[in-house]
């Protein structure tokens, strides 16, 4: 049975992190990794902060073999990353357990979202990290019958759910609004970037399952 996992690890604690973790305006969302010829080559989408800097600081890296920018959006630009050899990280205990990244962001704090194909996975990943001296608080581990049990969770992370559930509350979706992005931020202790791309990234997971998806006329009896 596929087992999720949720944890929370300090960037310098994986040299992925170590690399990413520049500006403190700058916010990284990994999109996927992909293995290829003993490396690893992450994909990760970087807002705000000043792109041209973060990308002579990635290049500057030891570590890192070559940077290519695959798309620019105003602020934002997803790249791939392709690490010059393989190191003795966390992407890499991924990588050897067959863990599939389902969320990942941040910037000197991460949070992760993986799925294993069963509770053995889930043990190779944690021996890993214990004999690589990788430390990390694990927050949640559930299975999928677990996470549908509680309701529609419509697949968010834990960042996505705060940030709408707070932003719904304090009625920064009425119409004139009731509060700001800023100040929904303060309150979760995150900068005003973080809850804009959290939100944006929540309802549309939530907009697109419940309008789009077949079993949408479900959740409206």
């Amino acid at each position: 049975m596929a087992v999720i996992a949720e944890f929370t690890i300090d960037s310098d604690q994986f040299i992925l992190g170590q690399v990413l973790a520049l500006d403190p305006d700058t916010h990284v969302e990994m999109e996927r990794v992909v293995p290829a010829s003993g490396r690893v080559m992450p994909y990760v989408w970087v807002q705000g902060g000043d792109l041209d800097a973060f990308e002579a600081a990635i290049r500057a890296s030891e570590y890192v073999q070559g940077l290519t920018a695959l798309d620019v959006v105003e602020d934002s630009a997803l790249y791939r990353v392709e690490w010059d050899e393989q190191v003795e990280s966390l992407i890499y205990g991924m990588a050897e357990t067959n863990a599939t990244i389902l969320e990942a962001a941040g910037n000197e704090k991460w949070h992760f979202r993986i799925r294993f194909d069963d509770h053995s996975g889930m043990t190779g990943f944690h021996n890993y990290c214990t004999s690589h001296e990788i430390r990390f608080q694990l927050d949640r581990v559930y299975t999928l019958a677990e996470d549908q049990d509680g309701g529609y969770s419509f697949d968010l992370t834990k960042a996505q759910r705060s940030a709408l559930v707070t932003a719904v509350q304090d009625g920064y979706f009425e119409v004139p609004r009731r509060t700001t992005l800023g100040a929904v931020g303060e309150k979760l202790g995150v900068t005003e970037q973080s809850v804009s791309e959290n939100l944006r990234r929540g309802a549309n997971k939530v907009l697109r399952k419940s309008l789009l998806s077949p079993s949408a006329a479900d959740l409206r009896r």
